[in-house]
């Protein structure tokens, strides 16, 4: 996996670079697995509820298997693929009994490989097991919160958690956060880390390749006026106040906890993330 950085011919190329993967496949994905993915481009009942979402290039969602309940039929590996609603790669996996599904692809694998699902299934990459049957220091991805809904947490590319003990009933997970957090040792976890870890240094390069994606402009408060804004107004540049930054509705914003005080998982996190300055 390598880093293309492009020359600078012109404007748009100019920093834009793009992730290069030799053993992503450029073959088309599985028809039966595809589904129609609609646009809503943000809005609910036609109104926005979502601001700076629209167009983007038409796509089609992938179903990707999270749960994995295949349970002791190995399957092997066919393509590594590229999925456009996420930014992991998904894997498309071929099973003995002759079905095919796609899963979330850890780092590291490749065509060809065999992967199983099973209770207590060998400590390889891609294999995916119950927490409790997993070595102590092992890194997951793609793991449960709750047993037999499949795969919930740590999913977006290059993510991975640690397993730091594990109990008669429960096991710690120490999160990509910081968090440590207990889930119940009868969830299955995907050993290994989500691939594609290089795909937080892409640069995209020009605004309108932002537009492929689906992500339309965003102004920034302090640049309107103050009928649009709480923070718009003001002779010259302004600042937006370090009391009382707002959000366009006049409500806290920038570091105010949202967080609800009797939320029901309150109790399974043992330590709070680390907050970052």
């Amino acid at each position: 996996m390598a880093i293309k950085i492009y020359k600078k011919n012109t404007a748009g190329r100019r920093n834009m670079s793009v992730v290069k993967v030799s053993y992503v496949s450029k073959k088309k994905p599985e028809k039966a697995l595809l589904a129609k993915q609609g646009k809503l481009a943000g809005r609910s009942h036609g109104k926005i509820s979502v601001r700076h979402q629209g167009g983007g290039n038409k796509q089609r969602y992938r179903i990707v298997d999270f749960l994995q309940d295949k349970l002791g039929v190995p399957g092997r590996v066919a393509a590594i693929e590229k999925d456009p609603n996420r930014k992991a790669f998904i894997a498309l996996v071929n099973y003995a009994d002759g079905e095919k599904r796609y899963i979330l692809a850890t780092e590291g694998m490749r065509a060809g490989q065999e992967v199983m699902s099973a209770e207590n299934a060998p400590v390889k990459q891609g294999n995916r097991a119950k927490v409790k049957n997993i070595p102590i220091g092992t890194t997951i991805c793609n793991l449960e919160l709750f047993p037999g809904r499949g795969g919930q947490i740590i999913r977006s590319a290059g993510s991975s958690a640690s397993l730091t003990a594990v109990d008669e009933k429960t096991a710690q997970i120490k999160m990509p956060s910081g968090e440590i957090r207990l889930v119940s040792n009868e969830c299955y976890a995907t050993i290994g880390q989500a691939s594609n870890f290089e795909s937080n240094s892409i640069n995209l390069g020009k605004a309108g390749k932002s537009r492929w994606l689906n992500i339309r402009p965003a102004v920034r408060g302090s640049a309107m006026n103050p009928v649009d804004h709480p923070h718009g107004g003001g002779e010259g540049r302004q600042g937006i106040g370090l009391k009382h930054p707002k959000t366009p509705w006049g409500k806290p914003a920038l570091g105010k906890k949202t967080r609800k005080k009797k939320k029901y998982s309150n109790k399974f996190i043992i330590k709070r993330r680390v907050k970052r300055k």
